[in-house]
């Protein structure tokens, strides 16, 4: 089969179009003819060998030293069945599914194996592929920071930095699910968007400074990580909790120090890949509650352009890849 690969890091040009073994599933896995997939921030970090600060070394020894361990990126899942283990019963061939491969990766590619015990679960007819695509990897990191490590209540004031990503529109979404007013943080060209998908307000960052003034939120979602932990604290009420989405190592030990040292909560980390959060999202997507907000839609054999759009870091959502029906 063919798939997205690169064999050395660098720029976006290293993605090119390459044959690769066909997957073959293991008892409790299935084989997914993938309809749509996404490239998020985080294969971009990895292509490029971008790791957080603090992380180079063992980024390395988990990725690949000097080549990449993993020739396929890709974490997104949306397809279709084609192929199940022996010990697989909830999914039949043909079944329409929505999950996230795990560490493994291998999504950008025209079929990749998933565990079922892992994140898959069923997509229904009236959700497109290329919306569920956008679904997993923002979806379930807004879930795992907005409940279980934050446990955002209704009526509290949260305020997301990097709003209009992948993740931040996630956040955006789900927190004004869960009955949170919401102010976003983002470009002025961003600004109609992030309003549209449920913030009550915006900050644009190129007219104001957010962290210069006075305005302090009841959660903090940082999904940028440029600014100072000190700085991002500050916008948090003096028994708020703090979010730190993309952090490094220093970043971390100044949580850590922040939680030993003040009445503050700040949390970091790995996000689940979580089923039942997925199937969560998927049901908001059918009934309207949650919206997909796509930057770009390219076929898959344009993956060196999509990386190239996330490396803008101007991207409005999630860049989509479509595969053509077999």
């Amino acid at each position: 089969m063919r798939a997205l690969v690169h064999d050395e890091y660098g720029p976006p040009t290293v993605i090119t179009v390459g044959a690769v073994a066909d997957p073959t599933p293991g008892a409790r896995e299935v084989v997914v003819q993938q309809r749509a997939t996404a490239v998020n921030s985080g294969d971009a970090r990895l292509r490029q060998r971008d790791f957080p600060d603090g992380m180079g070394l063992l980024g390395r020894l988990v990725a690949g030293w000097s080549r990449p361990r993993n020739r396929v990126l890709g974490v997104d899942v949306a397809g279709v069945v084609v192929a199940r283990g022996s010990a697989v019963t909830e999914l039949a061939v043909g079944d329409r599914v929505i999950g996230m491969t795990g560490m493994r990766m291998g999504a950008h590619a025209e079929r990749c194996v998933v565990s079922v015990d892992h994140c898959l679960v069923p997509l229904p007819d009236t959700v497109s592929f290329e919306d569920a695509a956008t679904l997993p990897f923002g979806g379930n990191t807004a879930l795992t920071y907005l409940e279980a490590k934050l446990a955002v209540q209704p009526g509290e004031r949260v305020l997301v930095i990097g709003a209009l990503g992948a993740v931040g529109v996630a956040l955006v979404q789900v927190a004004r699910l869960l009955g949170a007013r919401v102010t976003g943080v983002c470009s002025a060209a961003s600004a109609e968007r992030v309003l549209g998908i449920g913030a009550e307000r915006v900050i644009v960052y190129d007219e104001t400074d957010v962290f210069a003034g006075d305005e302090r939120w009841d959660v903090v979602l940082d999904t940028v990580g440029r600014a100072p932990v000190a700085a991002v604290r500050r916008l948090a009420t003096p028994t708020g909790r703090i979010g730190l989405v993309a952090a490094g190592l220093p970043q971390m030990l100044a949580g850590v120090w922040a939680n030993l040292t003040s009445r503050q909560r700040v949390v970091f980390g790995v996000s689940d890949e979580n089923p039942d959060y997925t199937r969560r999202l998927v049901q908001w997507l059918d009934q309207g509650d949650l919206r997909p907000v796509i930057d770009t839609v390219l076929p898959w054999e344009r993956g060196a352009e999509a990386h190239a759009r996330v490396d803008t870091h101007r991207k409005q959502g999630s860049v989509v890849l479509t595969f053509a029906s077999p």
